[in-house]
């Protein structure tokens, strides 16, 4: 079973539009996680997701507005061919501007 704290943050993660992007701090601080390391457990949340979920996980990016890297050898660039298909541009060194792309938090 999911502890209150990943819940918390698959709640605000499912609330990110398509074509929107969050970083994990601002996750963390929504989902009122305390702490130097909020935004690591936010990592550790999304990680716990299964394979088929439907919660967006791949909205949630670090705070330089790049894909964090995955676990995951075989699709190092799926969570950035998700966010292109969503609309999302990125720029030089895989940089998106998190000034148009960053959710506000309320829609």
């Amino acid at each position: 079973m999911a502890s209150d704290r990943n819940q918390r943050v698959w709640q605000v993660v499912a609330r990110i539009p398509e074509g929107k992007v969050a970083t994990y701090g601002q996750v963390a601080a929504l989902a009122g996680l305390p702490g130097r390391s909020a935004a690591r457990q936010v990592g550790y949340a999304l990680s716990a997701l299964s394979e088929d979920t439907q919660v967006p996980w791949h909205r949630v990016v670090n705070a330089k507005g790049q894909v964090s890297l995955r676990a995951d050898p075989e699709r190092p660039d799926y969570q950035r061919w998700l966010l292109e298909a969503e609309g999302v541009a990125f720029g030089l060194g895989g940089v998106l501007d998190l000034a148009r792309y960053r959710w506000d938090g309320e829609t």
